[in-house]
């Protein structure tokens, strides 16, 4: 493997990095949407245990990111990532760089904290008003 064979995998997995960050995003954003729509419509699903608390958890790390100042690991690992490729700034394919766009929007930093707070809170609103619940264990079955 070559110089040039190297910089492209670091390439590569700086544009990869981005796309998991977006869906990361996603699942929290639709995440929530779904929530609030299957906790009105009834939807069983919405209500799943494990589902609730990985998307309460994944909310609340952004949150604790926001206010303690800490950069998001992915940010860190993508930004070192296009370092060792040799990319001075951000020059992905198309999707990589569309999802990038729509991921790192401009702002003063406590814009962030506000909305990410915000958001935070009507998760955990959520989460307490449309509580999760865990599967029932099934009774043994009797024999005949």
């Amino acid at each position: 493997m070559n110089f040039h064979d190297t910089q492209y995998l670091y390439k590569l997995g700086a544009d990869f990095t981005v796309v998991i960050h977006f869906a990361f995003v996603l699942f929290v954003l639709f995440g929530q949407i779904f929530i609030t729509i299957g906790a009105l419509a009834g939807w069983g699903w919405v209500r799943n245990f494990k589902f609730r608390v990985i998307h309460l958890v994944s909310i609340l790390f952004v949150v604790a990111e926001s206010i303690t100042g800490v950069i998001c690991p992915l940010t860190t690992l993508e930004k070192w990532l296009r370092d060792k490729s040799g990319e001075s700034s951000y020059q992905g394919d198309f999707i990589a760089s569309w999802v990038h766009d729509a991921l790192f929007m401009e702002a003063e930093p406590w814009v962030f904290t506000v909305c990410y707070s915000l958001f935070g809170l009507f998760v955990l609103i959520t989460f307490l008003l449309a509580h999760p619940k865990r599967k029932q264990a099934e009774p043994p079955a009797t024999e005949v």
